[in-house]
Order: C-alpha cells, then sequence, then structure tokens
C-alpha cells in the first residue's frame, strides 16, 4: 500500500490564508463539513492549520457554514 503524503508539505506551502477559499474549499464535502485527515491526506500539523483556515473563513462569512 502507498503511503499518503501531505499535499502542502510537498507543495512547499508556506502558511495556509483563511482568506484563499480555493485552496481550503478542497477540505469539504458538500455538505460543507471538514474532512478528516483519512481523506484529505494532510499531516497532523497541517489538519489543524487547515480546520482552523475554515473556520475563520466560516466566522468571517467567506465561506458558508451549511451548503445552500
Amino acid at each position: 500500500m502507498k503511503d499518503k503524503i501531505c499535499q502542502i508539505c510537498q507543495d512547499n506551502t508556506k502558511i495556509i490564508n483563511y482568506k484563499n477559499t480555493g485552496i481550503i474549499s478542497r477540505f469539504l464535502n458538500p455538505q460543507k463539513k471538514i474532512l478528516p485527515r483519512k481523506y484529505t491526506s494532510l499531516c497532523s500539523k497541517h489538519q489543524r492549520k487547515a480546520s482552523k483556515a475554515i473556520k475563520r473563513s466560516r466566522v468571517m462569512g467567506l465561506m458558508p457554514f451549511i451548503p445552500k
């Protein structure tokens, strides 16, 4: 079985910004729930940062809490 590699580590991205909704929307399912590490294949460090960015983006009104 092939090991999953963190895309953010591989792309050498320094920060996960809550304003960049295009990147962080990849870590949501169609019901706008945050996907677990099993499906996103992120390392634990970047999974925590992505979750925090998604939550901040929702509070700021850039992303919806629920689908339309």
